[in-house]
């Protein structure tokens, strides 16, 4: 019998990245959406609302694990009908998957919890590792965010799963091809010379490849004795300006037109988002990982963007 893995809220860029991988694995993929459609690959869509027990909760029963993804898109602007669909969504689901896990005869093994990098407080010092300081600041706009990563999470500490491992990924920025990614966005805003720095540059930026996302979760999965915080981020953040110099030399633009901050503010009110997501300085490192002996196929971003760039 196939190992099963669920996917809860896994119809968005990281679920398809995930139920490739895992596919290609041999695993059954259980992916639980809001609105299931066939599929030609294999993996199986159910229905589910993120609040409410259902059908769905019988495919928790002796797999080996739960990772759930499930939660409104951060890429909004935060007026308060967002704020409360963002916040709602990830707490709903983590309340109700830690429910339908708790009354499982043979419940999951192990239960990643989607968490965010966004965490810890903005920093142009020092990189953060798990110990590091978590708070908002009203310089990077990011309070809102530090509250909402912050009840996520203790609403996966509060669920009593005792026979259920449990990890929560503080995932940076993940680079890759699929729709909702910021890689994308970068290299078409390079090809058309606006791919300079943005509000200054001096922003750190922390990011994953696609692939070595996966691969952290298939050593998470392994890791009998790993549980609570771990950070999913490569080993080497960078600023902003370095990141955007990076892509346009492998991209072979050698200019782009930088944005200053009032340029972010009004691009974001008219694209619906906020300038948060660009301005907070984020410097995560990998420090579990890294302790663990964890080997990253691309450490560096400068490989992770040639990678990407020959891909497609």
């Amino acid at each position: 019998m196939k190992r099963r893995i669920i996917l809860a809220g896994g119809s968005g860029f990281l679920g398809h990245v995930l139920a490739r991988h895992f596919l290609a694995s041999g695993y059954d993929v259980v992916i639980l959406t809001r609105t299931p459609k066939p599929r030609a690959d294999g993996v199986r869509e159910i229905a589910w609302d993120g609040e409410t027990p259902g059908d769905w909760t019988r495919e928790l029963e002796g797999a080996e694990a739960v990772i759930n993804l499930a939660g409104r898109s951060v890429n909004c602007r935060y007026h308060e009908r967002n704020r409360k669909i963002i916040l709602e969504s990830r707490i709903n689901s983590t309340r109700v998957l830690g429910g339908a896990i708790s009354r499982c005869a043979k419940p999951p093994q192990v239960w990643l919890n989607s968490s965010t990098a966004t965490i810890y407080k903005h920093t142009h010092g020092p990189a953060w590792d798990e110990s590091g300081k978590i708070s908002g600041t009203p310089e990077a706009k990011d309070e809102f965010s530090v509250e909402v990563a912050t009840a996520w999470e203790r609403a996966f500490d509060e669920a009593r799963t005792p026979n259920t491992r449990k990890v929560a990924m503080r995932s940076a920025m993940v680079l890759g091809h699929g729709a909702n990614s910021v890689f994308p966005v970068l290299r078409r805003l390079v090809r058309f010379g606006l791919g300079g720095k943005m509000a200054g540059g001096k922003q750190f930026v922390s990011w994953i490849h696609e692939e070595d996302f996966c691969r952290a979760i298939d050593w998470l999965l392994e890791q009998d004795s790993v549980s609570g915080v771990v950070n999913l981020a490569a080993p080497n953040p960078v600023t902003n300006e370095e990141m955007m110099d990076t892509l346009r030399e492998v991209c072979r633009r050698p200019f782009g037109l930088p944005a200053s901050r009032w340029m972010l503010e009004v691009g974001a009110f008219f694209l619906r988002t906020e300038t948060e997501l660009i301005i907070k300085s984020r410097r995560v490192i990998p420090g579990r990982l890294a302790a663990a002996g964890f080997e990253f196929r691309f450490p560096n971003l400068r490989g992770a963007f040639e990678n990407l760039c020959g891909n497609k």
